[in-house]
This record gives C-alpha cells, sequence and structure tokens, in this order.
C-alpha cells in the first residue's frame, strides 16, 4: 500500500519529516522518498530503495545534505516518490498512495493527441505519481487538477503535494484512506497515520473528508474544495494495516481490534461455546489485540506460546522471492516450548488472505509439540482481491485461500455462492470450514462475521469499504 508525511513550519523541518516518514514504514517495504523546498537552493529530492534495509538507516545521511522549512515524503509499496514536476503550473513535488485500476486507460488517451510522453521503469508500467500528475497539468490550476484526478481515476488516489508556497493535500474521492492534519506553535504536519505527528509534539487539527483538498501553511489550513458525501473507508485499517496508536474517524485501530475479540468470543459463545484450550494467542503482531479481546471475554487465559523475532528482518515480505519470504518467516518465529508442549492452543489471527504462511506457523506449532491447534480470524473469509488499494498483491482471485477452497470444493458452480461460503451458518458456509481444517490440520476454525467486524468498527457500515468480504462496492 503506502503512505505519506508532510510538514510546513517557520523553521528548518527535517528532523520531522524524516521521523514522520519513517512512522509509515509499516505501511510499505519497497521505496522511500523525500522532498523538500529551501527558499534559498529550490526543491531537493532522495529516493532509497528500502527492501533491505528501513528507512532510517538509507537516509540518515540525508538530515545533514538537506534543508528547508517544507517537505514530504512516503513509503511506498510500488513506485518511486515523490516526483518533481516541471509544468505549466510551476514546479511542485507530489507523491500518492492508492491503485489506479484504468492507468492503461488513461496512458492511452493521454498519448492520443500524438504531443505526450511518459518515463517509464523497467517493466514498461508508467509510475502512478506521473500519470497523476499528467492528469493534474491538464487542468488550468492546481486544484482543477487534482478534481480531474479524481474524477477520472477508477481505483483510489490520495495526493501530497508540495509547492514553493505550500503543501496541498487531497483525500481520495470516497475517502478509502484518512489524511490527518496536525497543528503545533510553529507549523502544520499531515500525515495519513495520525500518531506520527502526535509523537513529534502536533495536536490533533483536522480530519479531511472525502474527495477534501486542504492547503497547508506554517500559518494555517484551509480548504480549497470541499468534502463530498459519500465515503467508503478501508475496514482494513483498523483490522490490520494500521498502526495500534492511530484513530481513523475518530475510532481507535487498538479498541477497535480488542473489541473485535470480544464479539468474536461472545458470538462464538452464544452459539455453543469456546472450544477448552489451555491459552488464547494472537498471531504477532496485529492478530495480539483481536487475542486479548477474544480471551477477555471468554474467560481464558492469554499467552504468547511463540514471538517474533524482528530487529533485522521487521517484514516478511519484503522479498519479491517467495522462497525468500517463505524463510525469513520461518527464520522469525521463536517458539516458547512450555507454553506449546501438550497443550491446546487456539490462535486468533487478524485476517486470512493466501494462507501460505499460515500454513507454515501451525506445522510449526505442530512440530513443536502442540495437542490441538483452534484458528480464529478476525476478518470474515476474504473473497475478492482488493482494486481500490491493492493491499494483496496478486490480483488473481485464485490466490485467496476462500476462493481456491470453494473451487476445490464445488468447481465453477461454487463461485457462484460465495455468499453462501461466506456466512458459516449455511451449509456452503460449513463445508469451507471443514474443507480448511482438513487442509491445514487445524482442531476447529471460525471467522468473524461482517456484522461482528462493522460492530467493532462502530461507524455507520455504510460508510466503510467491505468489497473484500462480499463485493460490493
Amino acid at each position: 500500500m503506502g503512505g505519506f508525511f508532510g510538514v510546513t513550519s517557520k523553521n528548518d523541518c527535517m528532523l520531522d519529516l524524516f521521523f514522520g516518514v519513517d512512522y509509515h514504514s509499516h505501511l510499505g517495504t519497497r521505496r522511500g522518498g523525500i522532498a523538500v523546498y529551501d527558499e534559498d537552493s529550490g526543491f531537493h529530492r532522495q529516493i532509497h530503495n528500502i527492501e533491505n534495509s528501513p528507512f532510517r538507516t538509507k537516509f540518515e545521511k540525508d538530515l545533514n545534505e538537506f534543508r528547508g522549512c517544507s517537505g514530504i515524503g512516503c513509503i511506498s509499496d510500488s513506485d518511486p516518490q515523490p516526483l518533481l514536476v516541471r509544468s505549466h503550473l510551476g514546479m511542485y513535488a507530489i507523491s500518492t498512495v492508492g491503485y489506479i485500476g484504468n492507468a492503461d486507460e488513461l496512458v492511452s488517451q493521454y498519448f492520443s493527441d500524438h504531443h505526450h510522453q511518459f518515463m517509464v521503469m523497467s517493466s514498461g508500467k508508467v509510475n502512478d505519481s506521473e500519470l497523476v500528475a499528467a492528469l493534474i497539468n491538464q487542468k488550468d490550476d492546481l486544484i482543477s487538477g487534482i478534481r480531474n484526478a479524481q474524477d477520472l481515476i477508477k481505483g483510489s488516489i490520495t495526493i501530497l503535494l508540495l509547492t514553493k508556497d505550500c503543501i496541498i493535500a487531497a483525500r481520495d474521492k470516497v475517502g478509502r484512506l484518512p489524511v490527518h492534519v496536525g497543528r503545533r506553535d510553529d507549523g502544520y504536519s499531515v500525515s495519513i497515520e495520525s500518531f506520527a505527528y502526535q509523537k513529534l509534539g502536533y495536536e490533533d487539527a483536522y480530519e479531511l473528508g472525502p474527495r477534501e483538498i486542504v492547503q497547508l501553511t506554517p500559518d494555517r489550513c484551509r480548504t480549497l474544495s470541499p468534502a463530498g458525501e459519500d465515503m467508503k473507508i478501508c475496514a482494513f485499517l483498523w483490522s490490520y494495516y494500521g498502526y495500534p496508536n492511530s484513530n481513523y474517524e475518530g475510532i481507535n485501530v487498538e479498541m477497535v481490534r480488542t473489541r473485535n475479540g470480544e464479539i468474536m468470543a461472545r458470538d462464538e459463545m452464544a452459539r455453543g461455546g469456546v472450544p477448552d484450550v489451555d491459552f488464547v494467542a494472537g498471531v504477532p503482531d496485529s492478530g495480539v489485540p483481536h487475542a486479548i479481546g477474544f480471551a477477555n471475554e471468554c474467560g481464558g487465559k492469554f499467552a504468547r506460546p511463540f514471538v517474533k523475532y524482528t530487529p533485522t528482518w521487521s517484514r516478511s515480505f519484503m522479498s519479491d522471492n517467495s522462497n525468500v519470504r517463505s524463510r525469513v518467516a520461518k527464520m522469525k518465529q521463536i517458539p516458547v516450548p512450555e507454553l506449546i508442549k501438550d497443550k491446546k492452543l487456539l490462535f486468533v489471527d487478524d485476517s486470512i488472505v493466501r494462507g501460505t504462511q499460515l500454513q507454515e506457523t501451525v506445522d510449526f506449532i505442530y512440530a513443536n509439540g502442540a495437542k490441538e491447534v483452534h484458528m480464529r480470524s478476525a476478518c470474515p473469509p476474504i473473497m475478492y482481491p482488493c482494486k481500490f488499494l491493492s493491499f494483496s498483491r496478486s490480483n488473481s482471485e485464485m490466490a485467496l485461500l476462500a476462493r481456491r477452497m470453494v473451487q476445490e470444493l464445488e468447481g465453477n458452480e461454487g463461485q457462484k455462492h460465495l455468499e453462501e461460503y461466506a456466512d458459516a451458518s449455511t451449509k456452503r458456509g460449513q463445508c469451507l470450514l471443514s474443507h480448511i481444517c482438513e487442509t491445514f490440520g487445524f482442531t476447529s476454525l471460525g471467522y468473524q462475521s461482517l456484522d461482528g467486524l462493522l460492530e467493532a468498527i462502530g461507524i455507520d457500515r455504510d460508510k466503510v469499504c467491505t468489497y473484500c468480504w462480499n463485493g460490493k462496492e
């Protein structure tokens, strides 16, 4: 996915920019970038590959080389950015987060007058931020250009611009990602994650609405284009992607995860009871608060039968090589034998997407002597690849565990009954659970219901994107 951070100040902003961007490192693994503007020397930009080394180690030397009172930066899971753009609208830096589903179509349209060209990456793909800049530059001012990009893009795009005079931030047209503004005596910051600026001494000042465009200077934050009525914020922010300290639409991530676990246990007890286990545990890290809530509600004993070793390998999917990712995942799992051997264990994971690492985790737990392994997912079965934020790198439906299992059970006919398979109260839903249990070796399996997850989030369900579970936009 990715994240961005910007700051405009009466003083040099490099330290704030450095730490603010670094605090988004959990949202991406491929590239980091910063762009700053200094009145004396103009724009400066740096981009580094962060696949095998964290953002802070790659950019520490830039702290001494860069200076300026305004800057933006990003963590990206895909394209190099921010980009520096020179056009009839002036010079600016641009960073984007999201997914452009109709990129090829837009590029073809842009080529149609025979007077335009794009730089491409080695894959031949056009950088998404460059494409957004091209759409912006079709208009006579930046605000009209941003609205043009919002209207033309199918998918989702959240935009951050740095000009010599200000920072401009635009939330995507239905608010699938949050954009927060922080205020301090010497300036303003803008961020995907609210905790990033809070840790730097900024206070919550504003949260953009869907489609809204704001301008930030050291003295004020003002709306340049008003918010729209429709919102579809991504539910996965609370379930998995978001950092525990952050709030979205006023709702804290950690609180939602704990409450979600409580609701799962409450509903399971109402259906006949939670299995008799020695310990309830979370699959680290984002599964832990779900498990704490589950254990608290059902009266189970919470424990950590295994931990992740993260000082050198903080993310298991850094490499594009699946064998490397798999080996890293295995090396990170450190067991606590006293909490596994001859024990009946119930694990809560934040979600089950492809199932590859989950199989390895289960094998690892059994290899360390577990008697029973019960698995619970804090999300419903994922039936559709995300086409708005691309949180799953594969666009193949059959890469998703639930869809694969449905295909194995009933072939193409089963794909017509996904709603039934996602509902554990139906015959097909029970068949799906049984088949996954047999495939993975679980003693039992349960998924959170969509109603339960939305109850945990606690905002109007019509304002939450649930496409990956029910296919409804």
